[in-house]
């Protein structure tokens, strides 16, 4: 079986579960139907990414271990999950003046992770400092 989307693969819009089916004694439900809890709203990335962190216990040295990617990446990823989730980020990389476009954070952290950037570059620039 297939893990159940959160979002619509045309639209991105939250999809809505409409029918239930048993197995076992082959019974169908038909309703409206939460698709059930935050981690719902995660693409397969951010769910691999919470799953790993979980792991980890919430150590960020062991994610970056296990990754292969450095402490501003863990970060970043971590807050983008964060957000998906519907949470507001609060802290020292939060967002300052406004979200990033979530296209320009990825290019961010890839030239971060191919070592195009400096830690302090990609973090100003996921800061928005530097952008004209």
């Amino acid at each position: 079986m297939y893990p159940t989307p959160g979002t619509c693969p045309i639209c991105g819009g939250n999809l809505e579960i409409t029918r239930l089916h048993c197995l076992h004694c082959d019974t169908t439900l038909e309703g409206h139907f939460s698709p059930g809890g935050f981690l719902s709203r995660l693409s397969a990335e951010q769910l691999a990414f919470v799953e790993t962190f979980i792991r980890c216990e919430g150590k960020i040295k062991r994610v970056e271990k296990e990754l292969g990617i450095s402490y501003p990446t863990v970060r970043a990823r971590l807050e983008e999950v964060i957000r998906a989730m519907g949470f507001e980020v609060i802290g020292d990389y939060a967002d300052q003046g406004g979200p990033l476009p979530e296209a320009e954070r990825r290019r961010i952290l890839d030239m971060l992770e191919q070592g195009e950037i400096t830690t302090e570059e990609a973090l100003g620039l996921l800061r928005g400092e530097g952008q004209e």
